[in-house]
């Protein structure tokens, strides 16, 4: 036990020495550390002051060197001030100078003006007096000598103006006139129509009177069969060998002629028979119809029409205008285009095929109001026909506005073969309603005593009393008298109008 112990003792005195000897010497080599740690941190302390040093050195060097540079380009700045101001000052004196010299020009000018205002005042003075003495003398005031004087220039220039105007239309006259005679006599001279026209109103003759009575049939059975299967009135009456067909269509009255042809030959008329020969005639003319309007465009050399445009050409031949058959007309048109194409160097087969056309809205099986021309153009659009046809048949009345050079074509040619001697008809009262109001139409001009309309209202020649119109008034009556006339009547081709003037001196010997 006591053994025990004292190990214990001796090993707690051991470590009890171990501890003290170690922390003796670690104080020993602490103090050696701190000593060094302490050397070493002044060495860093002085190497960082002189760094310090060096670069608060070198900024200073660097800020001093910006501010010269500052103070050099204020000094340069401070001079261009100076010299701005220099020039300023120069330029606000060679203003000021300009200015008193243009105040001392303005006081000129205002005395200048001053003088000119008194001299115009003097000026003015005399001028009221010269004009007090001239109207003393004249016995007639300025107003009224202004009046009589702008009087007389505007009868001068008005007499000018027509002398003007006339020389141009003179010149003018002579040069178109000499082409355009030149075009249209050759056209119509290669041109060779017939002058017949086909009746509006269908006759059936007959060469017994007796067949009238079997026409007609038990109590008007047969014709009022016939009406209803052609649409076409029979009119059966004292008139001796013939029977009259009355309707509006042409085809219509065709295929009425040719049924009674039929019927009268074979001799069986009865209502049933009438239907059954109707339907075969109305198939026969139908046929006819196509056949005269291939025909037609074979003779003319035009290819490519649409079935149902050569169909209504065929159509053209039973109808008539003014008396002019259609189809007659169209193909006058036709060729008439073609000749004058040809003259003129433009598409010849274009010019023919809307010569041919242009009057197909005449036939059309469709009810509407529109003009024939319009309504052509219609039809042309709706079957494939180029723009430029199209464009000369709806326009060759007017209807429209022209935008190829062959539309004009077609109108002169259409007014062509419509006015030329023979070729139309016209209704007596139209045509003797057209010469009076063409007669009475001169007469409402003052100054005028009679009026004489000839060459069927082509040329109208006008008496005036000489004591009422002198000779310069009679062109501006015969310039104002044809403009009226164009703007107010309608008539066809051209009305010349002739002012006769004379001075009759008239004594008796006795």
């Amino acid at each position: 036990m006591n053994t025990a112990i004292l190990i214990v003792i001796c090993v707690v005195a051991g470590l009890l020495v171990g501890a003290g000897g170690y922390y003796f010497i670690a104080r020993i080599v602490g103090a050696g550390i701190v000593k060094k740690a302490a050397e070493e941190a002044e060495v860093v302390k002085k190497n960082k002051i002189v760094e310090a040093k060096e670069k608060f050195i070198a900024l200073k060097l660097e800020h001093d060197n910006a501010v010269r540079e500052q103070d050099k380009r204020i000094q340069q700045q401070e001079q261009r001030l100076q010299q701005r101001e220099q020039q300023l000052n120069q330029r606000q004196g060679e203003i000021q100078r300009s200015l008193n010299e243009a105040n001392q020009k303005v006081q000129a000018a205002e005395q200048r003006q001053q003088a000119l205002d008194y001299r115009q005042q003097e000026i003015e003075k005399m001028h009221h007096e010269a004009e007090k003495q001239l109207e003393q003398l004249s016995g007639m005031s300025a107003e009224e000598a202004k009046k009589q004087l702008v009087e007389a220039l505007k009868d001068e220039a008005k007499t000018a103006a027509m002398l003007y105007i006339n020389e141009i239309m003179d010149n003018a006259r002579l040069e178109a006139n000499k082409e355009a005679k030149k075009i249209i006599i050759q056209t119509i001279q290669r041109v060779a129509s017939e002058t017949a026209a086909e009746s509006t109103v269908s006759v059936f003759h007959i060469e017994n009177d007796d067949v009238k009575a079997r026409i007609i049939g038990r109590e008007g059975r047969n014709i009022r069969a016939l009406e209803a299967a052609t649409g076409v009135e029979i009119v059966v009456d004292d008139t001796p060998g013939a029977i009259t067909l009355s309707a509006f269509d042409p085809v219509r009255r065709e295929i009425a002629r040719l049924s009674l042809h039929q019927l009268v030959q074979d001799g069986r008329i009865h209502p049933a028979r009438i239907e059954e020969v109707v339907a075969k005639v109305t198939k026969q003319v139908e046929e006819e119809i196509i056949e005269t309007g291939k025909r037609t465009t074979i003779d003319l050399g035009i290819h490519g029409l649409h079935p149902e445009l050569i169909r209504l050409v065929g159509k053209m031949k039973y109808r008539s205008s003014y008396g002019q058959n259609l189809l007659q007309h169209s193909r006058e048109t036709a060729n008439l285009c073609a000749a004058m194409a040809g003259e003129l160097g433009l598409n010849v087969k274009a010019a023919k095929r809307a010569g041919l056309l242009h009057d197909i809205g005449k036939v059309s099986d469709e009810d509407v109001e529109l003009p024939h021309a319009e309504l052509g153009m219609k039809l042309c659009e709706k079957y494939g026909e180029k723009p430029d046809i199209c464009n000369a048949v709806g326009a060759h009345h007017d209807e429209c506005e022209m935008k190829t050079l062959i539309a004009p074509i077609v109108q002169a040619c259409d007014a062509i073969s419509g006015a030329r001697p023979g070729a139309r008809r016209e209704i007596v009262e139209s045509y003797v309603k057209r010469l009076n109001d063409l007669e009475n139409l001169a007469m409402s001009f003052p100054g005028v005593v009679k009026t004489y309309a000839l060459q069927a209202g082509r040329e109208l020649r006008v008496i005036v009393g000489a004591d009422k119109i002198s000779d310069k008034d009679t062109e501006l009556l015969s310039f104002d008298l044809a403009k009226r006339i164009q703007d107010e009547m309608t008539y066809p081709g051209q009305v010349k109008v002739t002012v006769i003037r004379e001075v009759r001196a008239v004594n008796v010997a006795k």
